[in-house]
Order: structure tokens, then C-alpha cells, then sequence
């Protein structure tokens, strides 16, 4: 499974749980690959669509943004230092992402896709 920085949230960032994940532990605490992918199927129709992907994935950004423009700053920045980097640079950087994980060209990311490992 592919995980990394930006692929769980934190407790803080969780919404409002429905009945069917009442059960389920909060993002940052994601056990299994449905469990994660269950969490990022806001639809809930059984597969991620790009602005499913998009909007899960940005959660980082949007938690480091504390001025909220819309740019990572250097001082934002993990680390504290780098090239600044605007939301739309980075949503587009998950959008690549996304089309590069999505082996069959469907528009879509099956459990599969998912859970495979970067290309």
C-alpha cells in the first residue's frame, strides 16, 4: 500500500461520521486498504474519483497553510525551508499523480490502483 504524508489525515481534519463509520478508527488511525479506501470514497460508490483523490490529498497542505493564502511558504514548508508552492500547483501534482496510478485509463482509482505502489 502507498503511504506517505499525504495520504492520512489527522483526527482534526476527520468530518462528522456517518452511521456506517461510526465504527471505523479516525483517518489518521487507517488500518486496511478498504479502510482507506472507503474513507477517500466520499460517494461512496467504490472507487475515487480525481476530485476524491484531490480533495483527501490536500488536506496537508490546506493544515500547513497557516495564513491561509493559498501558498505554502518556505517557513510553511515541512522542514522550514524549499520553493514556495501554491495550492494550485499542488492539486495539479496530485492530478498527475492520480492519472499515473490509474493503470486501466478509466477516470477512476479501483481498491487496486489504489493500493499499488507509485509509478
Amino acid at each position: 500500500m502507498h503511504w506517505n504524508a499525504y495520504s492520512q489525515q489527522p483526527p482534526s481534519a476527520q468530518p462528522a461520521a456517518s452511521p456506517s463509520q461510526a465504527q471505523a478508527p479516525p483517518r489518521g488511525e487507517v488500518e486496511a486498504a478498504s479502510d482507506y479506501m472507503s474513507r477517500m470514497d466520499a460517494d461512496g460508490d467504490g472507487r475515487i474519483a480525481l476530485s476524491e483523490y484531490v480533495d483527501w490529498m490536500s488536506y496537508a497542505f490546506d493544515a500547513r497553510d497557516a495564513d491561509r493564502d493559498g501558498v505554502l511558504a518556505a517557513g510553511e514548508l515541512p522542514g522550514g525551508k524549499g520553493q514556495p508552492i501554491a495550492r494550485e500547483q499542488h492539486r495539479q501534482r496530485l492530478a498527475e499523480r492520480f492519472a499515473r496510478q490509474d493503470a486501466n485509463h478509466d477516470g477512476w482509482l479501483d481498491a487496486q490502483e489504489l493500493a499499488a505502489p507509485p509509478r
